[in-house]
C-alpha cells in the first residue's frame, strides 16, 4: 500500500470503513460533516487510490439507490504481539479480521535479533498459507516501555540486549513496509477497544497481568502514552515496603508479589512445603509450575491455590483502587496470562476497588475480563499500523 488519505476528511471515511465495514455513501454521509457533493469529491478520490473499491448497491432509501463503499479486499496488516516468553503473530484485512494467528514459545531474553528471526519465519508461514501476498503495514508490541516516536524500547526491566534497539526501522527493512511499535499493554487495550469488551467506551484502563504487570490507559479514545512512553507502568508501584526484591532494583513492587512469574514460584513454595496436594502432584509431573496450574488446581477447590489467587488479587485491587480514584475511568478490563485464574480473581480485585475507592467513582463502574484473549495484541498492533496509514501523510 503506497497511497495514503489527502486530507482528515478521506481518513474519517476510511476509519469508519474500517470500523464499520461496507457502507453506502449516504450512511457514511450521515457520519460526517460535509456536503454530498464534497463527500463524493473525496469518496471518489479515494476509488482512485485504490484504498477503497465499490461494493454493489446498497438497499434503497427512498430515490436513487447509493452504492456500497468497501476498504480495498486485498490490504492485509500484520499484526506481532512479543510478550516475556511468547510470541504472537496475525495477519488481518483491512477491517482488522484476523485471517491466520501463529503463537510459538519464545524468550525474549534471548535478544531482539533472535526474537525477530522467530517473528520473521512466522509471517512467512502466514504468507505462504496464501493468507498475503505481502503487508501493507505492521504493528508490533514489546514487554517494555517504548520511545513511540522512533519506535524504540527504552531500558525495559525484563528485556536485556533490547534497550535503543531500533526495532520500527529493522523490520520495516525486512518486511518491506511501514513498522509502527508500542508496549504490549498498549496495543491490548486497542484491541479490546477495537473488538472486544471495551467498544463503545471512551475512558478505561487495560491490565495486562503476565509475566509481568502493566497497565494501557485510554483518554477519550485515545492511548495516553506519557512523556517517555512509561504511562501504566504499574507493576512497580510499591506495595509493600519491606517486601520482595524486584527485577527492577527496587523492593516489594506489585510485580514481584503478583505477575505470572511470582505466581508460579509461590505456588511451587505452596507445592514443596506440603500445604498443596495438587500443586506438588503437578509439580512432579511437569517439574515446574505456571499460573496456568494454579488456576487449574483453584478449579479442583485446592485451597492453597484460591488463597493464592485472593491474596494476589488482594494486592492488585489495591493498586486498581488508587488508580481508579485518580483517574475516574468508565471500565477497567484485565487481561493477559494470568486470567485463566478467572472469577475467582476478579472477585478480589473488585472487593479491593469497591470497598477503597469513593462510590462517585465506583457507582457504575465495570471490573470486567478481556474478551479477545491471545488475539487482543495482535488486533491492536494491526489497529495501531492502520492508524497510521489511515491517516494523512
Amino acid at each position: 500500500m503506497t497511497a495514503r488519505p489527502a486530507n482528515a476528511h478521506q481518513a474519517r471515511l476510511l476509519r469508519l470503513l474500517r470500523d464499520g465495514g461496507p457502507n453506502s455513501r449516504a450512511q457514511l454521509g450521515d457520519q460526517v460533516d460535509l456536503s454530498r457533493s464534497k463527500l463524493a469529491v473525496e469518496v471518489d478520490r479515494l476509488l482512485e487510490t485504490g484504498l477503497v473499491v465499490a461494493d454493489g448497491l446498497a438497499a434503497s432509501r427512498g430515490g436513487r439507490r447509493s452504492h456500497n463503499i468497501r476498504l480495498a479486499p486485498e490490504l492485509r496488516f500484520l499484526g506481532v504481539d512479543i510478550g516475556a516468553t511468547s510470541v504472537d503473530v496475525a495477519v488481518t484485512n483491512a477491517e482488522l479480521e484476523v485471517l491466520g494467528h501463529l503463537n510459538h514459545p519464545m524468550d525474549v531474553r534471548e535478544g531482539p535479533v533472535a526474537v525477530f528471526e522467530q517473528v520473521l519465519s512466522l509471517a512467512a508461514k502466514l504468507r505462504a498459507s496464501g493468507l498475503a501476498e505481502g503487508f501493507d503495514g505492521a504493528g508490533i508490541g514489546v514487554p517494555g516501555p517504548v520511545r513511540f516516536p522512533e519506535g524504540v524500547p527504552v531500558a525495559p526491566p525484563i528485556m536485556p540486549g533490547w534497550d535503543g534497539f531500533p526495532v520500527r526501522e529493522a523490520l520495516s527493512q525486512e518486511l518491506g513496509c511501514p513498522v509502527m511499535v508500542d508496549n504490549d499493554v498498549n496495543l491490548m487495550a486497542m484491541g479490546e477497544q477495537h473488538a472486544g469488551v471495551a467498544r463503545s467506551v471512551g475512558d478505561f484502563l487495560c491490565v495486562k497481568i503476565g509475566t509481568g504487570i502493566g497497565c494501557g490507559i485510554v483518554v477519550g479514545g485515545e492511548v495516553y502514552r506519557g512523556t517517555t512512553g512509561s504511562a501504566g507502568d504499574i507493576g512497580h508501584i510499591q506495595v509493600d515496603p519491606d517486601g520482595r526484591p524486584c527485577a527492577c532494583g527496587n523492593k516489594g513492587c506489585l510485580e514481584a508479589h503478583f505477575s505470572g512469574a511470582a505466581l508460579a514460584r509461590d505456588a511451587e513454595d505452596a507445592a514443596r512445603e506440603g500445604r498443596s496436594p495438587e500443586l506438588a502432584a503437578r509439580l512432579e509431573a511437569a517439574g515446574r509450575l505456571t499460573a496456568a496450574d494454579v488456576a487449574a488446581a483453584a478449579a479442583a477447590g485446592d485451597a492453597a491455590a484460591l488463597d493464592l489467587i485472593r491474596e494476589g488479587g488482594n494486592r492488585l485491587g489495591q493498586v486498581i483502587a488508587s488508580l481508579v480514584s485518580f483517574f475516574n475511568p468508565g471500565l477497567v478490563v484485565i487481561g493477559g496470562g494470568v486470567t485463566g485464574l478467572g472469577h475467582n480473581l476478579l472477585a478480589s480485585v473488585r472487593t479491593q476497588v469497591y470497598k477503597q475507592s469513593l462510590p462517585l467513582a465506583t457507582g457504575n463502574l465495570p471490573i470486567v475480563l478481556g474478551e479477545l484473549g491471545p488475539t487482543a495484541g495482535v488486533i491492536g498492533a494491526a489497529r495501531l499500523i492502520s492508524d497510521h496509514l489511515f491517516s494523512p501523510a
